[in-house]
């Protein structure tokens, strides 16, 4: 197979009628390493916004549970993309993000806004840092699918294009942004997570490598000092050069999912979709629990 074989292929497709699909070969074959780290950005990305920083900061499930929250939150986003909204498993996994969600007060403005992180970031982290730019057929494909689920999430007035997605995300963003020290925890535990992947020694060198990816807008917000200028350009530029070298390689002929990261460390024995997530406690402030300990393998 060619390197661009599959981009040919997604051209070939219908982005609308086929966006499953699309989205599917784009995030699985084209781009899983960049999907993973883009989609990791976005949610870390609303943290900035005090009310949704300070919920998740009450819920403890980014300080206390670091590792289960990213770990289901990643699972039960990429089986709607590995099976399908109307598969089995993709109804449950909807089916699960809303029987969290809706135990909470959130309001639509968050929820909508969340949803703009997973559309608009992907696509700016991949422009600048992945092997080849997203095709205008992705992109479509990937806003089709985030509308899709954004509907089955019961969201009032989801942008209808990309570009709407992304006008609403820079508004969002540009109105509430600000400093909480609630959301700052978050961030903080968020970023000693990402440092726990990798031996102790390098943890402060992957946070200075990870605040230099950060923008600006971000970094105010959390009150975190910028890392110099050369150190900010020396890390954007590796994770680009990275993106150059991926461009010279075959192209992946199997695909990756999420639930293949070497990121998810909590379900070495398997795992099952309706028992992931946290099942808040009716007249206990919305506390959240750990359900289920003895997973299947899926």
């Amino acid at each position: 197979m060619k390197r661009f074989a599959r981009l040919e292929q997604i051209l070939r497709m219908d982005p609308h009628e086929d966006a499953s699909e699309i989205h599917r070969l784009s995030t699985a074959y084209e781009f899983p390493w960049d999907y993973t780290r883009a989609l990791e950005l976005a949610l870390y990305r609303t943290y900035a916004v005090p009310s949704i920083g300070r919920l998740l900061a009450e819920t403890a499930e980014l300080t206390d549970r670091a590792q289960k929250r990213y770990d289901d939150t990643s699972l039960l986003l990429d089986a709607v993309v590995e099976h399908g909204f109307d598969s089995e498993q993709g109804r449950t996994a909807v089916r699960r993000i809303n029987q969290m969600h809706h135990r909470y007060d959130i309001g639509n403005d968050d929820m909508r806004y969340v949803l703009c992180t997973f559309v608009v970031t992907p696509r700016r982290w991949i422009d600048a840092y992945g092997w080849r730019r997203l095709s205008g057929h992705e992109v479509v494909a990937a806003t089709v699918h985030y509308r899709t689920l954004g509907r089955r999430m019961g969201i009032k007035d989801v942008p209808d294009s990309y570009e709407a997605f992304e006008e609403c995300l820079d508004a969002y963003e540009d109105a509430h942004f600000a400093w909480d020290p609630s959301a700052r925890r978050v961030s903080d535990a968020t970023l000693d997570l990402m440092g726990s992947w990798y031996p102790r020694p390098l943890a402060p060198l992957l946070r200075t490598a990870t605040l230099s990816l950060l923008d600006d807008s971000l970094l105010r917000a959390f009150r975190y000092r910028p890392p110099g200028a050369a150190t900010r350009a020396l890390v954007r530029r590796a994770v680009r050069t990275r993106g150059r070298v991926v461009r010279l390689l075959p192209p992946r002929r199997q695909p990756h999912f999420a639930r293949q990261n070497r990121e998810i460390k909590g379900y070495p024995n398997g795992y099952q979709l309706n028992e992931l997530g946290t099942w808040p406690v009716p007249g206990t402030g919305g506390c959240p629990v750990p359900h289920g300990s003895g997973q299947s393998a899926v």
